[in-house]
């Protein structure tokens, strides 16, 4: 399937073209009335070779630049979709026998390509379909096979260009397609860390699909590792706890406000997509009997060229954080072991330090060199033949 979108004044549609078997005629054909239509009925092709005007109910209209789409697909060579799909709908996915397709659950790490693993660029580079977010850097994207066809299905705070359970419909179509054999959901991070990546495996697999999850580093561990900042340290800390910062109708609910009911001296606090939360839940600490003095990292964007660290104490991080006008996403650090970051006893020179300034206090990696390495190496990785153990 091949969906074209974007923002612009012309009307533009999914298309359903013919499977791999198509003559390269009837394709020409397809593209170029699909570059005459403005509407769904027109560009409507089901799977099969069913002629145009035919009616779709698994496309859905939407506003596009058509021309400059078709533009990037012909200069990168790879047929993508850059967002606002149509919906799946039901009735397309009940009438399609599955193909037996592989669904990847992989995680891509906190941002830094080079923290990828072996197996998920390995699988990037043979995938027929993989959906990505918005946290998938366009240097990882470029490890993805040139055949592959991009789907962009990312969220951000009020503006979602797919619910998560179009999401789930979105890739239990495509893995029942003929002809594919795998279908990459690409996360930041790791798939089961706050990335509702098991949502999504408990879907396929009701739906009688393979899913395998691949784990990435988590956001926690890349970020404090780039800030020379261990989770766990004997005397410092001995526990570390995870949690989320999403807030609902702009407040901690109940369930969350637990979460931050106490920090023992001995433990980590990261919080992942803690921006919008910053001032709940410090009070919450606060009110909570954190001592005001406890120590936290800000961090935007860590692991990448744009990444930007916030150091100061709990009392004064919502003005910090504020000042330094940090973005999402934005991962907190709280607790001790932040004063053993090398940039700990800078925090007082600027309200914000950026990766070059963070590489200059001696941490343990060069983010803004990173960017751009993979682009140097001809990865080349072996075929492994043996099945992947099914989750």
């Amino acid at each position: 399937a091949l969906v074209v979108s974007g923002a612009g004044a012309m009307r533009c549609v999914r298309v359903e073209v013919c499977g791999r078997g198509e003559k390269r005629g009837a394709q020409r054909e397809r593209r170029r009335m699909m570059g005459r239509c403005d509407n769904v009925a027109e560009a409507a092709f089901v799977h099969g070779g069913v002629a145009a005007g035919g009616s779709v109910r698994a496309a859905t209209a939407h506003t596009c630049r058509a021309g400059a789409a078709r533009s990037r697909r012909r200069q990168s060579g790879r047929r993508e979709v850059v967002c606002g799909l149509g919906g799946v709908g039901e009735h397309g996915a009940r009438n399609r026998e599955a193909a037996g397709a592989t669904v990847y659950l992989v995680g891509t790490g906190p941002g830094d390509p080079e923290l990828l693993t072996l197996k998920a660029v390995r699988l990037m580079q043979s995938a027929d379909v993989i959906l990505y977010d918005r946290l998938v850097s366009h240097d990882i994207l470029q490890l993805a096979s040139p055949s592959a066809l991009l789907i962009y299905v990312g969220k951000q705070k009020g503006m979602h260009t797919r619910t998560q359970s179009e999401i789930h419909e979105l890739l239990q179509f495509y893995a029942s397609q003929p002809g594919i054999s795998s279908v990459l959901r690409l996360k930041g991070g790791d798939p089961y860390v706050f990335g509702r990546g098991g949502e999504e495996a408990e879907y396929l697999r009701a739906c009688g699909k393979r899913v395998v999850a691949v784990p990435g580093i988590t956001s926690a561990a890349g970020i404090g590792a780039e800030l020379g900042i261990p989770l766990t340290h004997r005397g410092v800390a001995t526990s570390c706890r995870f949690a989320t910062g999403h807030l609902k109708d702009g407040m901690l609910d109940a369930e969350s406000s637990d979460q931050f009911a106490s920090l023992s001296v001995e433990e980590t606090l990261v919080v992942y997509m803690g921006l919008g939360a910053v001032d709940s839940l410090t009070r919450a600490l606060l009110n909570n009997g954190v001592p005001e003095n406890t120590a936290v990292a800000a961090v935007e964007r860590g692991t990448t060229p744009d990444q930007r660290v916030v150091f100061c104490e709990l009392h004064e991080v919502a003005a910090r954080v504020a000042a330094a006008e940090l973005a999402s996403p934005t991962l907190l650090i709280i607790g001790g072991v932040v004063k053993l970051s090398p940039g700990w006893n800078h925090r007082h020179r600027a309200i914000v330090f950026d990766a070059f300034d963070v590489a200059s206090f001696g941490t343990t990696v060069d983010s803004f060199q990173s960017a751009n390495a993979l682009a140097a190496l001809d990865v080349r990785l072996p075929v492994f033949s043996r099945e992947e153990d099914s989750v």
